[in-house]
Parts: structure tokens; sequence; C-alpha cells
């Protein structure tokens, strides 16, 4: 199994278990890490709408939670035909992510689109890093 396809059907998971009262519009994200761990996170809405969490952000969380700090690969999973990161879920990704890291889109069917960091967020702030 590639790693596309192990992230592919975490990303699905975590969509099935979003909790989206409000949108109807449930969101899995599914991240590889540079340790090679994988980590997802799903949407969670709340009646204070729209403060919720994204999916791609709860997937960072729980990835720093384990003790990563680098994503080398990510799918987002929606039930839409293209559904990128929010913008501050790009600003998020780039924090951890390197400019060609993969950004995976796909539907509940497969991947619609690969971006990269880069192309989501040109322009977006970089800390500058030691490694």
């Amino acid at each position: 199994m590639s790693a596309f396809d192990k992230l592919f059907e975490e990303a699905k998971a975590a969509h099935a278990t979003a909790y989206a009262p409000y949108s109807n519009f449930n969101v899995g994200a599914a991240l590889l890490t540079d340790d090679g761990k994988v980590i997802s996170g799903c949407n969670v809405e709340n009646g204070a709408y729209p403060e919720g969490t994204c999916a791609e952000a709860g997937a960072i969380a729980a990835m720093v939670r384990a003790g990563s700090t680098r994503i080398v690969e990510v799918v987002v999973v929606a039930d839409a035909a293209l559904c990128t990161p929010c913008g501050g879920c790009r600003q998020k990704l780039k924090e951890f992510a390197a400019g060609n890291t993969p950004v995976h889109v796909a539907d509940l069917k497969g991947l619609r689109r690969t971006f990269t960091v880069d192309e989501l967020l040109p322009a977006g702030f970089e800390l500058e890093r030691s490694e």
C-alpha cells in the first residue's frame, strides 16, 4: 500500500467521524510525518459557529502532541469535487511543511488533485529553521 493510500484511508476514516451538525460538511485530514507517523483529524463544529476546528488543524495539533513537528505529505478528504485547505490551515501547514510538500485533495472516491504547500500559499509566513 502506498503512502497516499494509507493517508487516504485514514483521512476517510476521520471524515466519517467529523462533528458537523451546522454545515453538514464533513472533512477529514491525514498527515505523514518525517518520522513515519500517520496522524489524522476531523472538523469539529460548535454552537459558536464558525469557531470550530478544521480537520487539518486538528491533525496538526495531534501531530505535535504525538511529538512530531514536520509534515511530508497531506491528504484532505471532503464531500466535494475540490476542497482545498482554508487560508488559516494553509498557513498552519506551511509552519510544519516544506514548500514542495504534496497536499492531495480527494473526495470519498479518490484523488482529485495534488498541490504543493507553496502552490496553496505562495507568500506565506515562514519560520527560519536551523535544520
